[in-house]
């Protein structure tokens, strides 16, 4: 049986990597094992701004002794159980709707775009942080977004 897929041939992706600030939900993560490089793999979805409500996005949290910080930082930030995060468990289940605020980028390398997140910050925080992108203040807040 033959299949027709729009968009097969083409090389170039079909949407444009999200770059900005955006409050978002945790869809669903995943714990992926790797011999160098462990990483928990996330998929959010974007409730604000309005015009990309519903378009999702995944990323990467490596669990290597250096990059820690970083998903340490997107678990208090998010709201994530602190009596699992004192006992360094992150369970998959427990991140599965948690809200807050994600800075992105992207990079390309040897042909491949990747999403990079780099800051987060309380889903609490979107009203002020929100206006002031808006206003055009170039002055990060507290959360270094």
């Amino acid at each position: 049986m033959k299949r027709h897929i729009p968009g097969l041939h083409s090389t170039e992706p079909s949407e444009v990597p999200l770059e900005g600030l955006f409050l978002v939900r945790v869809e669903w993560a995943s714990y992926r094992w790797h011999l160098q490089k462990p990483y928990l793999s996330t998929r959010f979805i974007i409730l604000e701004p309005k015009t990309l409500q519903n378009r999702s996005f995944s990323g990467r949290f490596y669990s290597t002794e250096r990059a820690l910080w970083k998903l340490n930082w997107f678990l208090r930030d998010f709201g994530y159980d602190q009596e699992l995060l004192a006992q360094d468990q992150v369970d998959e289940k427990a991140l599965v709707g948690l809200r807050g605020i994600v800075r992105t980028s992207h990079v390309t390398l040897m042909g491949r775009t990747y999403q990079n997140l780099e800051a987060f910050a309380p889903a609490t925080d979107w009203d002020e942080i929100s206006s002031e992108t808006t206003e055009g203040r170039p002055e990060p807040s507290a959360h270094g977004l």
